[in-house]
């Protein structure tokens, strides 16, 4: 059936207890299943499983992947052929919609694991214990559902505000059950198809598996004599190298430097193409700038110069130069600067977000229910869980921060005030946008809380981190919130459920975080060292200790082309910035995305950007509506890349597991 809602002249004045009693009359489906023992076991299962793909691909590129739609198509899927087989009997529209609260709430818990918490351990050198890790984010993750609460009644009941991204999931739900069954079904094959063949791709060039199938399964050390596994190489110029090696070819090189060292390597990463393909050609265009001029042009003029050279370790031994010593050394500080600046002046420029925000403080008169006349009272989770909630979780995530990672007590409660100013702000974001702005606002808290201790990296890094992840929870669950209005469903089962997507994330990703970026050694002892390598950049979280370096000691300590990068860096942010905005997004080159592709290895770059391009040209080559090759490549789209970060982001997971297993 077609989604009923308000009109344009009603949202504008009718009250709100009217707009809660059409609500509930119209709309609310009282009587179809959601909270389900069945839909909150599947969440709970999808959820562990896509957060750790958005686990995977986060630490690669720094970039937090939405699972929802995904969700709703595995589930879709998945119950439509145990119908049909007799199995089970068909989901419910709603229970589709609650399974898909609890995985997109998984999914939101992994942002510390690859941004916030592994900054505070890369400029600390701590490990933090893996129960640490598990309390401190299930608490301000819950914070955030707490914090979201009252806001729900203003922002979806009263304003009627779109969440662009949860209506179009709203959008996907309803017609799935409503007659496109068969499209649903359709793209649920071909995510299968793409994460099969990607696993398989996948698979091929994973030491882990190739050891298992051909020295435990085929025993191919016996037979053959083979004395390691064979593998296809990821990097596909690997195999121009060792020609080089046997043949005495030449090495490529950029002012005498090794193109290796430079990073810069033909890579054929199926899930980095499936995340290019859904960022689009602009973005990936952007970082692929950012990768040319620093890895291209400026890295190998200053390892000329000597301000990137070799440097004495830990242990007494030289670090030798490698794409990681020249982001560290000298790239990072002018690649940070250009994403920190993109991101406030890009918010700075949206100035609605701000007077919505202090509008949504102040209320309106209106928007108080009658007493005795709130009819949606026992469907809605009440206030007073929050009044109570948000005191008690604020005390306690202050209290973890303080005990867990030494930030004075007094600095974290400061910071929690600033919880509810960019929350709202987040929040107005994501109703309007779809785009929540924690970075940017995470900075925000960071130069606030540096300004009061400089000393202590901690008390700028933990209390960002808990800020933004408490603001991005409360907007996200709000954007989750919306499809299950326009359908009917019963809020308090949708918050129940983003709980249980919080545990999920937190059971199946904290130690999955162990696994593939604190592996132990032969001794069984952990390293900070391991948390940043050639496969996993961690981007988002070099950046985050840019900004806390910079708070700590300031721009003194750097080389003076350094400094001179960072101005240049700056200036350059604000002119594209304001070029996008004044051209209302025509000029498409973005500050942000330029900083990210200096940060990022540049293969992966490629890669992503060779993804966009080609759903790019895609979508250029089928136009007509009504043709195969739109279907499949431009509607399709999402599908396949979701197909191919799932296929290789989770054959990828169990090929670290299986090298714990077999000791390779």
């Amino acid at each position: 059936m077609a989604i009923q809602q308000l009109t344009d002249e009603q949202t504008r004045t009718w009250t709100r207890a009217q707009k809660d009693e059409w609500w509930f009359r119209n709309v609310y489906r009282g009587e179809m299943a959601q909270l389900t023992l069945r839909s909150g076991f599947t969440g709970f299962l999808l959820g562990g499983v896509l957060s750790a793909t958005g686990l995977y691909i986060g630490a690669k590129t720094g970039i937090a992947i939405g699972v929802g739609l995904t969700s709703v198509i595995l589930a879709f899927a998945l119950f439509r052929m145990m119908h049909a087989a007799g199995w089970a009997s068909d989901f419910t529209v709603l229970e589709n919609n609650c399974t898909q609260s609890i995985a997109t709430a998984a999914g939101y818990v992994v942002t510390p694991l690859f941004s916030s918490l592994v900054a505070y351990m890369m400029v600390s050198g701590k490990l933090i214990p893996w129960w640490q890790l598990m309390i401190w984010i299930a608490v301000v993750s819950i914070l955030g559902v707490l914090v979201a609460f009252p806001m729900k009644r203003r922002f979806i009941n009263e304003d009627q505000l779109p969440f662009p991204e949860g209506r179009a999931c709203g959008v996907v739900l309803d017609s799935l059950y409503t007659g496109e069954a068969g499209e649903g079904m359709y793209k649920a094959r071909l995510l299968a198809k793409v994460a099969g063949l990607a696993a398989a791709y996948q698979a091929l060039i994973s030491d882990g598996w190739m050891n298992l199938l051909q020295f435990k399964v085929l025993r191919m050390d016996k037979w053959a004599g083979m004395k390691e596994p064979w593998t296809f190489h990821e990097r596909l110029d690997q195999y121009y190298y060792e020609a080089a090696a046997k043949f005495d070819l030449a090495i490529p090189r950029i002012l005498g430097t090794d193109l290796r060292v430079l990073g810069l390597r033909l890579t054929a990463d199926v899930a980095m193409m499936g995340v290019g393909g859904l960022m689009g050609i602009a973005v990936a265009t952007s970082c692929m700038l950012g990768s040319f001029i620093n890895f291209a042009i400026l890295a190998p003029i200053m390892i000329q110069i000597g301000d990137i050279a070799p440097r004495v370790g830990p242990t007494g031994a030289l670090v030798p130069l490698s794409r990681a010593e020249i982001v560290n050394q000298w790239s990072m500080w002018w690649g940070v600067a250009m994403m920190v600046t993109g991101s406030l002046v890009g918010l700075l420029a949206k100035p609605e977000l701000f007077t919505s925000a202090f509008k949504s403080m102040a209320g309106r008169k209106k928007d108080k229910a009658e007493p005795g006349t709130d009819i949606l009272k026992d469907i809605e989770v009440p206030l007073w869980v929050s009044y109570v909630g948000v005191p008690v979780f604020g005390f306690l995530g202050a209290w973890v921060t303080h005990v867990f990672f030494g930030v004075p007590l007094f600095l974290a409660l400061v910071s929690l005030p600033l919880i509810f100013v960019l929350t709202i702000i987040c929040t107005n974001s994501m109703a309007l946008t779809s785009w929540t702005p924690t970075g940017s606002l995470s900075k925000i808290t960071q130069f606030t809380m540096g300004a009061i201790d400089r000393s202590n990296p901690a008390s700028n890094l933990l209390p960002a981190g808990m800020t933004s992840e408490i603001a991005a929870n409360a907007a996200n669950l709000l954007s989750d919130i919306k499809p299950g209005y326009m359908l009917g469903g019963k809020p308090r089962h949708q918050v129940i459920g983003h709980v249980i997507g919080i545990v999920s994330g937190v059971l199946a990703c904290v130690p999955l975080f162990f696994l593939l970026f604190l592996p132990a050694d032969a001794n069984g002892v952990r390293s900070i060292s391991t948390l940043v390598s050639e496969q996993f950049s961690m981007p988002a979280a070099i950046q985050w200790k840019g900004v806390a370096e910079i708070i700590a000691k300031g721009l003194k300590g750097l080389p003076t082309s350094a400094v001179i990068a960072v101005g240049f860096a700056v200036v350059s942010a604000i002119v594209l910035e304001v070029a996008r905005i004044a051209s209302r997004g025509r000029f498409q080159i973005s500050a942000v995305s330029v900083g990210l592709g200096v940060v990022l290895p540049p293969e992966s770059t490629l890669a992503m950007w060779i993804g966009a391009l080609a759903f790019w040209f895609l979508s250029k080559r089928f136009t007509d509506k009504k043709s195969s090759g739109y279907r499949r490549w431009v509607e399709g789209c999402e599908p396949i890349c979701a197909g191919l970060i799932s296929g290789a982001a989770l054959m990828g997971i169990g090929n670290a597991i299986v090298n714990v297993l077999i000791g390779g």
